[in-house]
């Protein structure tokens, strides 16, 4: 398989257990980028109750998968399977209105500029059912054991942390890997700081069938009581197309808005989605989620790291949140290999401090730019949004200024590790 090792000094050392606690797509693509890069040389466990679910529970949810993600799951031979539920995003459009306003002024466009060399998509929308069943197969092939078991603690012991199940069995482990989520057991019990708050908005999400193409392009409709996205998928659906949309709503108003009959919710859908894509149907019911920021005060512990919304959560205003995922991914698999390669410690306190180090810079400034995206926007202030517009007019009108924040968003336009940029751990 591309990326195993056949290092001899390697393989003379004593197998190692790596414990990865969550189920989820960070925690799943790290178990598969490691299992591969070390082969029998590594234990690979997947700790996760809800397993026996498979990619169902994960139905009805997409994210948007920047170009170095795209390249790190090329990399771990994930894309070619997930190709046909990708759509790709070739352009986009920012406005910034009220509800009732008659016309929706459109301040900011992004597109490929191929006289520029621009020839990759910025993003793909990734419907997250069929990527969580192409890792769960493709980690069950690599020799990642897969175990329908929640981790209740993890001890210090010598040279590993002894990880109590919910079964009752013990593990010892050189390393372990929180990925269980912004409410993180494993991050609580290690007694690591979190710095954060909840927003008064939720995230409402669902798949909306139209009657016309969308041709790639994504819409971020900025609203007083939040972002309204519309994001490209695959076609198919009940009207021959598909996009799903990310609704910031007031917490206040939510329950209103969606507590209504079937017919009650299509048409706030409508109000808010607009009549360029013909007539809209739901696929599925809305479903909404509490926002909030988080940061941990620390990625790190005596041989547990954080990874994933453990380690962070922001508000979806960028759709970001998967692809910082995937960087820390690429970030401890690189230093997690770099040690094994170099007979260290894998668990060791500089391997994790060095992760740590690699990853903190790059989240705090996501974090804190989603942060303040979501304040300015997300408001109805008449000097805010003269403000804003005037900002957007100008970005729009400064080609190079426009083709950074694409840099930025799609992972480009800072120093990657190894997998973001489709090489080999």
């Amino acid at each position: 398989m591309d990326g195993v090792t056949t290092d001899p000094a390697e393989r003379r050392l004593p197998r190692r257990t790596i414990l990865v606690a969550g189920a989820g797509i960070p925690g799943l693509v790290l178990a598969l980028a490691l299992k591969q890069a070390h082969g029998e040389s590594l234990d690979v466990l997947v700790c996760d109750p809800a397993l026996p679910a498979g990619a169902h529970r994960h139905r009805g949810r997409a994210y948007a998968v920047a170009s170095a993600g795209r390249r790190l799951l090329t990399r771990l031979g994930l894309w070619s399977g997930i190709a046909g539920a990708a759509e790709p995003i070739r352009d986009m459009t920012i406005s910034d209105s009220r509800l009732s306003d008659p016309v929706r002024p459109v301040f900011l466009t992004f597109a490929q500029d191929a006289d520029a060399g621009e020839t990759a998509p910025f993003a793909h929308m990734v419907e997250a059912e069929p990527l969580v069943a192409a890792l769960l197969s493709a980690c069950a092939a690599a020799g990642v054991r897969l175990e329908a078991s929640g981790v209740v603690e993890a001890v210090p012991a010598v040279g590993a942390l002894s990880v109590r199940r919910d079964d009752g069995s013990v593990v010892a482990a050189c390393l372990v890997v929180a990925a269980d989520g912004a409410r993180s057991r494993l991050r609580e019990a290690a007694k690591i700081g979190w710095v954060g708050w909840s927003y008064p908005q939720v995230g409402i999400v669902a798949t909306v069938a139209h009657e016309r193409p969308h041709h790639g392009r994504a819409i971020e409709h900025f609203l007083p009581s939040g972002p309204f996205a519309i994001l490209p998928l695959v076609d198919g659906g009940s009207l021959g197309h598909r996009s799903s949309i990310v609704w910031t709503e007031r917490s206040a108003d939510a329950t209103a808005l969606l507590g209504g009959t079937d017919e009650d919710t299509l048409d706030e859908v409508e109000r808010r989605f607009g009549a360029g894509l013909g007539r809209i149907a739901l696929e599925g019911a809305p479903r909404a989620y509490p926002l909030a920021f988080g940061i941990a005060r620390a990625f790190q512990a005596e041989r547990l790291a954080l990874l994933g919304d453990a380690a962070h959560v922001i508000h979806p205003i960028a759709g970001q949140g998967l692809n910082l995922g995937l960087a820390d991914v690429a970030a401890l698999a690189e230093a997690v290999t770099d040690a094994l390669r170099l007979g260290m410690d894998p668990g060791g306190r500089d391997v994790l401090l060095a992760y740590e180090r690699s990853r903190r810079f790059d989240t705090l400034a996501m974090a804190t730019a989603t942060d303040g995206l979501n304040r300015l926007f997300s408001n109805d202030i008449l000097p805010l949004r003269l403000l804003r517009d005037l900002g957007l007019g100008l970005v729009d009108r400064l080609p190079r200024l426009k083709r950074r924040f694409i840099g930025q968003a799609s992972g480009e336009a800072k120093a990657l590790p190894r997998l973001l940029r489709g090489e080999p751990l």
